[in-house]
């Protein structure tokens, strides 16, 4: 396994995913308002040093730090994976797509489907209306739809355990 390390010259030598910073990480994922100070405390490091590694570690790219909403809670109660075939060029069909507000994220892919999608609606009227109106643009030839029936596991902790 290669792990990305950092390129100033005082840190060369260290890992961006050692032990410390996958605990930063936890902790942070735990609670993204924990502060410097408890996470320093835990971890045996300054303020100064953990606000340092979670500055390289944002500005790498390896981590985000960001508000997750519950979709549930906001009355998006039909939740789906809709997989896409297309009979035509890809680029057009995806800059179509992510205009439409009720797809969370767009991931092309191979295999049976050229295209996964995953969106969240109020009903299953609006699930109905929105992948209607998928299946008008020009260039999608099929979708299916996965309606979720319940989030068995969710997790964010890639490279951290």
């Amino acid at each position: 396994m290669t792990v990305k390390t950092s390129t100033t010259s005082r840190d060369a030598a260290k890992p961006l995913l050692d032990d410390i910073n996958k605990t930063i990480i936890k902790e942070l994922q735990k609670d993204g308002r924990r502060s410097y100070v408890a996470i320093g405390k835990l971890v045996g490091l300054s303020e100064a040093a953990v606000r340092s590694r979670v500055q390289r570690l944002t500005d790498s790219g390896i981590i985000q730090i960001v508000a997750v909403t519950n979709p549930m809670q906001l009355g998006y109660h039909r939740q789906a994976m809709i997989g896409v075939t297309l009979s035509g060029a890809l680029e057009p069909v995806v800059a179509k797509l992510k205009a439409i507000n009720n797809i969370d994220y767009i991931v092309v892919t191979a295999g049976r489907y050229d295209l996964l999608l995953e969106v969240f609606c109020v009903s299953d009227t609006e699930l109905l209306d929105l992948v209607n109106s998928i299946r008008k643009l020009s260039g999608v030839n099929r979708t299916e739809i996965f309606t979720y029936l319940q989030l068995a596991s969710e997790h964010y902790n890639f490279g951290v355990l």
